[in-house]
This record gives C-alpha cells, structure tokens and sequence, in this order.
C-alpha cells in the first residue's frame, strides 16, 4: 500500500489520506471545492466543481496517473437539482472518457459545500 499526498490538492481535514495505490488500484478520498490552501470556493456548484477536479487532477497526477485512467467515479450533491451544472463540468474534465458512475443526492457536505467526487482508478505503475 502507498500513500499519496500532493500539496497541490486540498488537505485533509481529518485522519484519513487524499488516496491510497493498493495493489495497481488508486481509491481517492472525497474530493471538495477547498483550494490547497483549504479555502472554501465561492458558493456556486460550477466554482465548487471545478476546483473539485482541479483537487482530483492533482492528487492523480501525484500518483502518476490521468482523468483518463478512472474506472469509477461517485459524485455526492448537496441538491440534485444542480445535477446538470455539475454535469456539465464533469463531461469537460472527462473529455471522451466516461467511467462508470454514481450520483447521489446527500443530506449535507462537509462545510455545507454543494458537491463532493471520489474515484477509483486503475494506475500504470
């Protein structure tokens, strides 16, 4: 099992790792609009979407792999009905790739943020 930690990632605000390779698997803790600086981004589902990637993308690239590589991803909303805004940031940062997934409508987000994405991904190393 390896740890993965990037400074370049929103940090953790608890006992637990931005991701974890177990046996060529990366699984990411929940993803969230928080800047490495662990500022939260501005109130929107679009800012808080984005920033929410920019996270992901950077604790994979620390783990040397892509978007491209996702197997599965499991998106948690504070509101279903920002689902199309979301999914619309999603399909951008996914390009042509479409893992399988979940999305689910939760009752609240760590400080009360509008989305939240963990992913399972297949590494190269």
């Amino acid at each position: 099992m390896r740890i993965i930690h990037t400074e370049n990632s929103s940090q953790a605000i608890g006992p637990y790792s931005q991701a974890l390779v177990v046996d060529g698997w990366l699984y990411t803790s929940g993803a969230v609009g928080l800047t490495p600086q662990n500022e939260v981004i501005g109130p929107g589902i679009e800012e808080q979407t984005k920033q929410t990637f920019a996270n992901l993308r950077a604790v994979l690239a620390a783990a040397g792999c892509t978007l491209q590589d996702v197997v599965k991803a499991t998106v948690y909303l504070a509101d279903m009905n920002e689902f199309q805004a979301m999914n619309a940031i999603y399909s951008e940062e996914m390009e042509d790739h479409c893992p399988a997934r979940s999305c689910v409508e939760v009752q609240r987000l760590p400080l009360d943020l509008r989305v939240e994405i963990d992913l399972v991904v297949r590494c190269r190393d």
